[in-house]
């Protein structure tokens, strides 16, 4: 019998990704995004026992109907988004923008996903290198980031008695939408890639694939794990995004 997944930020990046990996494993999957239309239109194209239904994860009330509405054994969180900089500079609006998709977004997700989902599923929730690694002019990211990893502890304690296993990845740069700015900062990416022993990116489809995994019945025995995938970046130190981004406005 299929099982279902549902993926939130489902449309693009990590999300599309995993949505393709999960179906072509054969779940029954719902992508789940704020872009209804291209969540749709990823539907459409995969075809099969994927759908698709509009989420704003922000909005417990959205949050709430998906999960009252679907059966689901496992959930895939992807939903993100980074509002970068520097502490004395940053607008409130863009740390609130910032911690609520990634932090409050997290765990709208998983208080509903926990009440409704199958005893014995599985919650995977991406979430960064910058939960552990401090970068300049991303307080807000590093901070909402680091509290995805300990929601991910915590629920992972609550929802054991249910069977249910918690568990997070953490990527560094991965070729996705979210990080595209990145290639306007001249020497941002190669300062990324020199600190990173494996030397490149990462690609979304390598994160879909351990996502698959950690939900699948080969990790029945994995939970509150946050496994890093960033090939190796988190040995070494984060890029100097605000000195960077300084640069590049002073025309340096």
């Amino acid at each position: 019998m299929s099982r279902t997944a549902v993926v939130t930020g489902g449309a693009s990046g990590i999300g599309a990704a995993t949505v393709r990996a999960l179906a072509s494993e054969g779940y029954r999957v719902v992508v789940a995004d704020l872009n209804a239309d291209a969540a749709r239109a990823l539907a459409d194209e995969l075809g099969g026992e994927v759908r698709s239904v509009g989420m704003d994860v922000t909005d417990e009330a959205s949050v709430a109907t998906v999960f009252e509405s679907v059966t689901a054994d496992v959930v895939v969180h992807c939903a993100g988004v980074s509002v970068p900089g520097a502490i004395t500079e940053l607008e409130l609006s863009g740390w609130r923008t910032t911690v609520d998709v990634c932090l409050t977004g997290t765990f709208l997700v998983l208080k509903h996903a926990g009440r409704h989902l199958s005893d014995g599923g599985g919650i995977v929730c991406i979430a960064s290198l910058n939960g552990r690694q401090p970068g300049t002019g991303m307080a807000a990211y590093c901070a909402a980031k680091a509290g995805v990893l300990m929601l991910v502890e915590v629920a992972a304690m609550e929802l054991a008695e249910r069977g249910i296993r918690v568990n997070a990845i953490s990527p560094g740069l991965v070729d996705t939408p979210l990080v595209a700015g990145v290639a306007f900062v001249p020497g941002l990416r190669e300062e990324y890639l020199e600190n990173t022993p494996l030397g490149r990116s990462g690609r979304a489809e390598e994160i879909a694939d351990l996502a698959v995994f950690l939900a699948s019945d080969k990790a029945t025995w994995m939970t509150g794990a946050a496994i890093d995938l960033n090939g190796g970046a988190h040995l070494r130190r984060y890029p100097d995004v605000l000195g960077k981004v300084r640069a590049l406005a002073q025309g340096g």
